[in-house]
């Protein structure tokens, strides 16, 4: 273990973070994939040497690389190699394909394009469509003609590239949104960004002396650098990484590093809790693990049967990765709570017309930042999109929450999804938590419908996707949220639905499902007159 520490603050950068680690523990264990590791010298001079190729290609300062591949160090190496020549990396999903990926790749406007044997046949689906000037590919070519040979940028024995002027408010990488309340975008990122998420989120591990971390996540996904790749860098312990996750395999793996930390993101936690269960549940070198998002129900038995410590959940996103947390040795967390605003920022809970809130109301999070580069530097090549998520030095999150009297904060709704109506703000959250309780449900959406009476409010909408072979009543469905919920939880309207819009990432896209509103299959309470009861 050994954390980076800088004399100045603008020296923080990804490059020179893995030239530190070089000289200060050169024999240290940086990542482990499978039986093949490195230390944090090999990789530094595998980073090096991958630098000189991409100089060679014409890459420079500003200069973007997009890749489009699975987890491997390689990715890392890319990442590092770009920053070390003052560029800028660009992850794409490895789900995405056609227009939704050629568009993505064009919009990052990339100088390089990096993938693997496995994507690259996707690739050149939509070769035609790209503007890149220079293709790459990790490992066998049989699709794309005119891509170079990862292993042909290598040149061995490079030195350090030169960091001089290089700064910690710099970009070096921007990382697309799912795009689930419209048009994605790209987020730039720091390098400051990822230095302070990182500090806060590995001061909740606590980590030690012996502490290896395992990753499954996806590399495309920010999660994985911000609680893996880049932890492991800057606090100087290995990473321990396998390609995907396997609810089959994921306890044995973590045995087969010695893992002791972790981070399952989505449903991955609740694989390994449907599963069935075994008598050696208990018996596995993990220790800590963040598990987000973790329903308040499941979080002590799961805790007890694996024999874990769960972490405190917190509230980020792309723009702003630390913007409610829980401090290390706050025992007084209530709840469902997410925390309380990191002290890097400055919070407020608004209403639509940016007029603070009381304690216990919903509202938007406003945030301004108390030091430069803790949030995000914009919107790549997007500034209206930038300029619109402002008031004066006040970023809006549109996240919707709710802080009690001592100071805590519980996550709502996305503002875009919430629903207001006869003066009241319901999150569409709470709404689908409830409805997927129904034993007949396999997945919904809840949104708003544009009121007949005030064109300020709107009529809650439920889209429901069954589970095979099950059939639901909408009347009956309607009575189970009024049954276990308040009554004005109850949608006016339920359709069930074969599909609902999701991106790539497998989020609902509800601007679509907006722009679909009523269709000749939707059920009206009103008009069937069914009445929640209050």
């Amino acid at each position: 273990m050994n954390v980076l520490h800088f004399d100045n603050i603008e020296d923080q950068h990804l490059g020179r973070a893995i030239a530190m680690q070089a000289a200060q523990q050169p024999d240290a264990t940086f990542i482990m994939d499978g039986s093949c590791h490195y230390s944090f010298a090999q990789a530094n001079q595998k980073i090096n040497d991958l630098a000189a190729g991409l100089a060679a290609l014409g890459l420079g300062t500003g200069g973007r690389v997009a890749f489009y591949m699975g987890s491997a160090p390689e990715v890392i190496f890319l990442a590092l190699a770009t920053n070390k020549l003052g560029g800028i990396w660009t992850p794409i999903n490895s789900d995405y394909k056609g227009t939704w990926l050629s568009e993505t790749i064009n919009r990052s406007r990339p100088h390089i394009v990096v993938t693997d044997s496995e994507h690259a046949p996707r690739l050149a689906e939509v070769r035609a469509d790209l503007q890149a000037p220079h293709y790459v590919v990790l490992g066998p070519n049989e699709s794309l003609a005119d891509a170079a040979s990862f292993d042909s940028l290598y040149q061995p024995g490079s030195p350090e590239p030169d960091m001089t002027g290089q700064s910690y408010g710099d970009t070096c990488a921007v990382l697309w949104t799912s795009g689930t309340t419209g048009r994605s975008k790209g987020v730039m990122q720091s390098h400051h960004v990822w230095f302070n998420a990182v500090a806060s989120g590995d001061a909740l591990y606590a980590t030690t002396e012996g502490d290896i971390i395992y990753s499954v996540l996806p590399m495309y996904n920010s999660a994985a650098w911000v609680t893996s790749i880049l932890r492991s860098l800057i606090i100087g312990i290995p990473l321990a990484m396998d390609r995907a996750f396997s609810v089959k395999t994921f306890w044995e793996r973590v045995d087969y590093y010695g893992a002791t930390q972790s981070f399952t993101l989505g449903a991955m936690h609740m694989f390994l809790w449907n599963a069935p269960a075994r008598e050696d549940d208990a018996q596995h070198s993990l220790r800590k693990l963040m598990a987000v998002p973790m329903p308040a129900d499941v979080a002590g038995p799961f805790s007890d049967r694996f024999n874990v410590e769960l972490m405190p959940q917190g509230l980020g996103q792309s723009e702003a990765m630390q913007l409610v947390i829980t401090l290390p040795g706050d025992s007084s967390l209530p709840a469902g709570s997410c925390g309380k605003p990191s002290p890097a920022l400055e919070a407020r809970l608004v209403d639509d017309e940016g007029r603070d809130v009381a304690d216990g109301e919903p509202g938007e999070l406003w945030v301004r930042q108390t030091r430069p580069f803790v949030i995000f530097n914009g919107y790549f090549d997007d500034p209206q999109a930038t300029a619109a998520a402002y008031e004066g030095e006040w970023y809006k999150t549109g996240d919707m929450l709710k802080r009690n009297s001592d100071g805590y904060y519980f996550f709502s709704d996305r503002k875009k999804d919430a629903v207001r109506l006869k003066g009241r703000n319901i999150s569409t959250f709470e709404v689908e938590m409830v409805a997927r309780r129904h034993p007949a449900v396999a997945d919904c959406a809840a949104f708003g419908i544009p009121s007949e009476v005030l064109a300020s409010e709107s009529e809650l909408k439920l889209d429901i996707i069954l589970k095979s072979g099950e059939k639901v009543n909408h009347r009956d469905m309607a009575q189970f949220i009024n049954d276990n919920a308040p009554y004005f939880f109850v949608p006016r309207y339920i359709e069930i639905v074969d599909r609902l819009p999701y991106t790539p990432t497998n989020k609902v896209q509800k601007f679509k499902l907006r722009e679909k509103g009523i269709t000749d299959a939707t059920w009206d309470a009103n008009r069937e007159g069914f009445k929640a009861q209050r």
